[in-house]
């Protein structure tokens, strides 16, 4: 089996993955076959997850290559407070809603509608951007700006990959995204939360990093409708919304695009949205950040660009307490 291992600043001994969660996962991945389509955008809450918000839809098991992607430091978040606590607005409010409801969107078939400054556009099938035989497991923290956090082994590919099969031009300095959006399917979107569909958008050169990751799975298998099926943004150095699940759209742009939280609330939310604890959100402080996972009083100190120091250059010119 190939290994793919990039050489990333940071990665110590004490960032991989404990033995018995690898060796427990890697049995029953053993199993799976070839990936199979079947069937919050938000800031969060602080809300531990309860034993009723179990994940409402499964998917199949993924064939994937081990990476050297891990960066982040203690176990792996519980497999049910990853898939049951989630922010999905599209679904309601609730941390609990998007396990409830989700089932009810449809993601096979699944299209994208790419557009924009670049050489090939038009609407393509999630086969047509991802590569299925190079799926790579990265485990990076979410860090989500209402200072909370969880440890996810992500599946997908760098979003890298995704976007050169369409050659942008050299107009192209920033990617937009939007998110899935159906009235009869998605409840939340009933009610004017945010300016749907929800829109999130990252320069260029933040999308051709490589730590940048078009998600499809985590934990070993096809992603769960609540957490952005069947295909996700994983930014892991920026706060989770951030991340924008279930893509529908993506266009390459000139100009910086508008984004949702942007837009909703730009005194709280602006478009690099990069974790910061020296920047306080105008309501509370970003200095530390509860764990997930680990009971109500967990608590770890929040790390610039969430640990991931190799990003840092992007932003060597920009004043990031102006920029946030």
């Amino acid at each position: 089996m190939l290994i793919r291992k990039p050489l990333l600043a940071g990665v110590t001994e004490n960032d991989v993955t404990p033995q018995h969660l690898y060796l427990d996962r890697r049995k029953i991945m053993a199993v799976g076959g070839a990936f199979a389509l079947t069937g919050l955008t938000s800031a969060c809450s602080a809300q531990e997850p309860s034993a009723d918000m179990a994940p409402r839809t499964m998917g199949g098991e993924l064939n994937f290559s081990e990476t050297a992607y891990r960066v982040t430091d203690g176990d792996l978040t519980p497999h049910d407070a990853v898939t049951g606590y989630n922010n999905f607005y599209e679904f309601g409010t609730g941390k609990s809603d998007p396990a409830r409801y989700a089932e009810a969107m449809t993601t096979d078939p699944w299209s994208v509608q790419v557009d924009g400054h670049a050489e090939r556009t038009g609407t393509f099938a999630v086969e047509d951007l991802v590569d299925f035989n190079a799926l790579e497991e990265r485990i990076y923290r979410l860090r989500c700006v209402e200072a909370w956090s969880m440890v996810i082994p992500w599946i997908g590919v760098p979003l890298s990959s995704v976007l050169e099969r369409f050659r942008p031009t050299s107009d192209a300095r920033y990617v937009a995204f939007e998110t899935y959006t159906n009235r009869s399917e998605m409840r939340g979107v009933r009610f004017p939360v945010l300016d749907w569909p929800y829109r999130e958008g990252l320069r260029m050169d933040e999308a051709m990093h490589p730590l940048t990751l078009m998600a499809v799975g985590l934990y070993g298998e096809v992603l769960p409708n609540q957490n952005g099926a069947p295909m996700r943004l994983v930014v892991p150095w920026k706060y989770g919304f951030k991340s924008i699940k279930s893509i529908s759209r993506i266009r390459f742009v000139a100009d910086e695009p508008q984004t949702s939280w942007k837009q909703s609330a730009p005194r709280e939310y602006g478009f690099y949205s990069n974790v910061n604890p020296n920047r306080s959100h105008p309501r509370w402080s970003q200095s530390s950040e509860r764990i997930i996972g680990e009971g109500p009083f967990a608590r770890r100190d929040t790390q610039m660009f969430n640990g991931y120091d190799e990003v840092a250059s992007l932003y060597s010119d920009l004043d990031l307490e102006e920029n946030y």
